[in-house]
Parts: structure tokens; C-alpha cells; sequence
């Protein structure tokens, strides 16, 4: 039986914009994703026009705090109320490890306030001391998807260097408080969506920067979250002794459509509008073909004296990132056929099958993924983010069999074996997105489920809250009992 290393993190991953609700409770401020509006209508084909945020929409979210039908968002899956029986569900798996969130504006409601939100510190307290109890490994992102509201609309989001200042303060706040409960940090999920949804990773609202080169906003605030990366891995290496510190990437992973020699190198291309956040995370310095692609395109970056030194100084310790489908690439995309994956429309693999969402699976692809990823940077890897969005039916009896669903997790699973055995690529652990449901990012909808335990409460927030065990929830146990995907 082949079985993967010891001490293998095996686990499960969410969001608090997504999952952990009690948006308005325990001093938690206003974030970018409380104003993120549902739309229930989304072509799923098309429904990545919908990233785009304007003023006008933030202050209609504004106006309706009462609303939490239109901003699923705001109660999620309600782990704020549900935490305790949530890890309980965990721990039965055999959770070794648990990827989650700490909300900005739940520590430091506003962003810039001088001082925490103790009732907001004492929530993930409790978090990390339930998770800890069943010798779960809490498995921290710093920010995923949610800075706080007032310094997108008084700031600018990013693009103002302030936030670098309030954004460390946060960090040394969260690093100290948990210092004896947290050894494995992120600091930001999928840290190059900024280039494709600048609102939900960077607060960037295009219309606040009329006159401006929307492009070089998007790249000037990604240099201030690579500083105030590269100063969260200095500031929790110096708290937390032994703690490790990843970056977080979005894999996507391009073929080229053909092997015409153009074709390839599209996806060469391709490829490396993916890698060059990582290259700038893991060698400290941003990589020659996007200064080059800077210099070709007018973008000029305002740096401080000390960037480039603080940036080469604290890389991260091991790279993370999320996995989900593979696209293709072709230098002229006339008469092809185009299908929708992670917050991107790409050409359509022939060769692959697609989820209910059109996404393709490519198992196979993620191995491929693994093995780029390694020989690239020969640091660990972590996948954290990887499954199955479907719309599962809960039983008369309370049953999910989601039999589909434990298919795509065994080849993928196999596939990282291989990367593993065949390959020699050193990956620290697995958490599957999302292990519980919860809202999802791209459609704001629960019915596109990913959890082995299944919430019971449909698109727009009707239904009891309570958690089922799918039949992925027994097989993902025996696979964490087992260390391998080989058991009868």
C-alpha cells in the first residue's frame, strides 16, 4: 500500500468572509466582503463580470445592514455561533491540521484604530483553544478576501502605503496573542488575484481613481502587500520562533492548446503571469520579465528606500496555493470554446471533463502542478485549497451521497502520491476547500457545495443551520486514518 509521508497534514480549509457570519456581532467592523453583493442570476458561463464593485455599490450595502439575503456574505455558515460543534466534526475526521481566516475588521474593526477589539481577539482564542484540545493545527491566513471597509473608502485600499503600517500592526497584534497557539501562517490568500478581482483582495474601486492607470493602481497596491508580506514574515518570525510562513498562490494551470510554437509559448506566457507573484513572494525580488513588462507598459512603481532590501530580506518559508481545474492557451483564440474556472474565463480543454460550474478536472493537472511548482522553487509545498463544487441534495433521511465528489478526491489524491513518490516533491499537507459549505466566492451562492458536511440553509440564508455528514465525510475519514487513498 503506498501511503503518504508521516506526519502528513491532512485537513480542511475555509474563509471567515464566507463562513464564520456574525458579521455585525462582538465589535467586528464593516469588511469589503460585507458589501459584496449576490447575483443570483449569474450566467455560469459569464459570472466573473460580477467582481467588479463600484462606490455606488458599497453604498447600497451600506444602506441595508438589515439585509442578509442580497449579502449571503454577512451570515455565511454561521461558525461564529457553530465553531464548537464545527471542530467536534473535524476532529471526527481526524483532522490533523484546519486552514481558516482571521477577519481584519473583527481585531481592528476600522482598520486604523490604535487599539484591538478584545472581544474579537477572545473569539479566536476560543477558536484556536477548540482546535488545539483534538490536537488540531490551526493553519492561519492573515488576510483572505476582507480588508476592512474604511480603508478602501478613506484610504484607497492598497494603493495607500498607510495601509502597510496598519496592516503590520494587525499582524504583531495576532502574532502575539497567539504566539503559543499558531506556528503556520499565510499572509495573503491567492495574493495575485489582485490583478483580477482588485476589489476584493486590494479594496480598489476603479471610479475612486479617475485619471489614473487602473492597471498601475492594481501593481502599486501589490507592491504594498508584497512590503507588508515580507514584514509579516520578519514581524512572526521574531514573535513566534518555530512558526513557518507561506505565500498563497491561485495555480492555474495552462496547456498550450496546440503544439503549434506560438501556441506555446502563449501558455508560457501565460504561465508566467501566474508565477511572477510567487517568483517576487519566494526569491525576494520581482522577477525580470515583469519588469520588463512594467517598462513596456509605462507602470512605475513608487518604492520606498528600503522595499527592495525588506523584500529580499523575509521571503516565505513554503509556498501554498489553491488548485481546482486547468485551462488552455492559444495565440489566436478565434472559433474556440471558452469555459469559466477560478476567477478567470479560459480556453476549454477538449479533452477534460467539467463540473456543474463548467470548471474542467484535471487531476492529472495537479500533479503536473506539484512538480512545476517544486522544481521551480525547491521549498515545501502546501495545497490548501482543492475540490468539488456541486449541488448536493440532502435526503429525506438527512443523507448526502456525493459519490461524484469522492471520485474527484481519490484521483486527485493519487495524483499527489505520485507527485510525492515518483516525483520527490516535498508537500507538507492537504486542506480541502471548503469542508464545511459555505458561500461560495465566484457566485456568492451555497448551492455550489464543496463540504464533506453539508449546512442546511439554501442561496438566500432559509434553513435550520445544521450540519449533516455527507458520505465524502466518512471516505475523506479513512483516508486520514489510512494516510492513504489503498483501504478497503
Amino acid at each position: 500500500m503506498k501511503k503518504f509521508p508521516e506526519g502528513f497534514l491532512w485537513g480542511g480549509a475555509t474563509a471567515a468572509n464566507q463562513f464564520e457570519g456574525g458579521w455585525n456581532l462582538g465589535g467586528k467592523g464593516w469588511s469589503v466582503s460585507d458589501v459584496a453583493r449576490a447575483h443570483f442570476d449569474a450566467d455560469v458561463k459569464d459570472y466573473n463580470k460580477h467582481v467588479s464593485i463600484t462606490t455606488k455599490d458599497i453604498e447600497e450595502g451600506l444602506a441595508h445592514p438589515e439585509d442578509e439575503v442580497n449579502y449571503p456574505k454577512r451570515h455565511g455558515s454561521d461558525f461564529y455561533h457553530h465553531y464548537k460543534e464545527d471542530i467536534a466534526l473535524m476532529a471526527e475526521m481526524g483532522f490533523k491540521t484546519y486552514r481558516m481566516s482571521i477577519a481584519w475588521s473583527r481585531i481592528f474593526p476600522n482598520g486604523d484604530d490604535l487599539e484591538p477589539n478584545e472581544e474579537g481577539l477572545k473569539f479566536y482564542d476560543d477558536v484556536f483553544d477548540e482546535l488545539l484540545k483534538y490536537g488540531i493545527e490551526p493553519l492561519v491566513t492573515m488576510s483572505h478576501y476582507e480588508p476592512p471597509l474604511n480603508l478602501v473608502l478613506n484610504y484607497d485600499g492598497w494603493y495607500s502605503r498607510e495601509v502597510i503600517g496598519f496592516f503590520t500592526r494587525f499582524v504583531e497584534t495576532i502574532c502575539t496573542r497567539y504566539k503559543n497557539k499558531v506556528k503556520y501562517w499565510l499572509t495573503f490568500n491567492e495574493v495575485d488575484s489582485m490583478i483580477r478581482h482588485p476589489y476584493t483582495t486590494g479594496g480598489l474601486v476603479e471610479d475612486r481613481f479617475e485619471g489614473k492607470n487602473f492597471e498601475e493602481v492594481i501593481f502599486q497596491a501589490m507592491h504594498h502587500q508584497f512590503v507588508a508580506s515580507a514584514l509579516a514574515t520578519k514581524i512572526c518570525h521574531e514573535i513566534v520562533p518555530d512558526s513557518k510562513v507561506g505565500c498563497m498562490l491561485t495555480k492555474l494551470t495552462y496547456y498550450p492548446y496546440t503544439c503549434k510554437p506560438e501556441d506555446v509559448l502563449a501558455a508560457q506566457q501565460k504561465m508566467r503571469s501566474t508565477y511572477a507573484y510567487s517568483d517576487t513572494q519566494v526569491f525576494g525580488e520581482y522577477p525580470a520579465y515583469l519588469l520588463s513588462y512594467f517598462k513596456n507598459n509605462n507602470i512605475n512603481i513608487v518604492k520606498e528606500a528600503d522595499d527592495d532590501r525588506i523584500m529580499k530580506e523575509y521571503p516565505v518559508d513554503f509556498i501554498s496555493f489553491s488548485y481546482y481545474m486547468s485551462s488552455c492557451e492559444a495565440a489566436d483564440k478565434t472559433g474556440l470554446d471558452v469555459t469559466p474556472g477560478n476567477t478567470i474565463l479560459a480556453v476549454k480543454n477538449p479533452y477534460l471533463e467539467t463540473s456543474q460550474w463548467g470548471w474542467q478536472i484535471d487531476p492529472l493537472g495537479l500533479r503536473i502542478s506539484l512538480v512545476e511548482l517544486y522544481d521551480r522553487y525547491r521549498k515545501p509545498l502546501f495545497i490548501v485549497e482543492n475540490g468539488l463544487g456541486a449541488r448536493d441534495v440532502l435526503t429525506e433521511d438527512k443523507k448526502v451521497h456525493d459519490q461524484y465528489r469522492i471520485e474527484y478526491l481519490k484521483k486527485h489524491f493519487e495524483c499527489m502520491l505520485d507527485a510525492i513518490v515518483e516525483d520527490g516533491v516535498e508537500l507538507m499537507g492537504y486542506t480541502s476547500w471548503a469542508c464545511i459549505d459555505l458561500i461560495s466566492e465566484s457566485t456568492k451562492q451555497i448551492s455550489k457545495r464543496y463540504g464533506y458536511i453539508y449546512v442546511d440553509i439554501d442561496d438566500y440564508g432559509n434553513g435550520t443551520y445544521n450540519r449533516y455528514r455527507k458520505d465524502s465525510f466518512y471516505w475523506y475519514k479513512k483516508v486520514i486514518e489510512n494516510n492513504s487513498v489503498d483501504f478497503e
